[in-house]
């Protein structure tokens, strides 16, 4: 599918990215879902991978309520910049390593949420207009929900199908 042009686009990717995510979630036997991935990643459980994508949904969240109250938000994170990013994802794993995976899934439907509310509630031109927000830089604020779920998800099922192969393989 390419990547999200309207407000009905990004709604409709986000949420058939994240049905696609618990279908396949769903899929997977309940004893598997603890499991250590039997490949080397970051990520390296399904807690690891919800983890990640809430943590980049509350930060996605985070720009959203700064740049909308005039203030410059911190992007990626504070003390990061986009090349960064290894050291930041790092950090998200380690960040997540005392929850269980019932508690990131419940987190990451509550972040879901409200990033489509978020979504909802801007026209395709206040979503998709470069520049249009001083705090969204040279892009625009639909770049960077687009990012939050729609291709977050998309990179989360093929790490959750990679798993899947390798537990139909083992």
């Amino acid at each position: 599918m390419s990547r999200a042009t309207t407000r009905a686009e990004l709604l409709a990717a986000s949420a058939a990215g994240y049905d696609a995510l618990n279908t396949l979630l769903a899929r997977l036997p309940a004893q598997e879902l603890e499991a250590t991935f039997p490949f080397e990643d970051r990520d390296r459980c399904a807690r690891d991978v919800l983890g990640h994508l809430h943590a980049w949904q509350v930060m996605a969240l985070g720009w959203y309520a700064d740049g909308t109250a005039g203030r410059r938000p911190a992007i990626p994170a504070p003390g990061h910049t986009w090349r960064t990013l290894p050291a930041l994802n790092a950090e998200i794993w380690a960040r997540y390593q005392d929850i269980d995976l019932a508690a990131a899934r419940a987190d990451l439907d509550a972040t879901h949420r409200r990033l489509l509310d978020v979504i909802a509630s801007h026209t395709d031109a206040e979503l998709f207009t470069k520049k249009l927000y001083p705090w969204t830089g040279s892009t625009s604020l639909g770049s960077y929900l687009v990012s939050a779920t729609a291709s977050h998800y998309a990179w989360a099922l093929k790490k959750l199908r990679t798993f899947e192969r390798a537990l139909a393989v083992g």
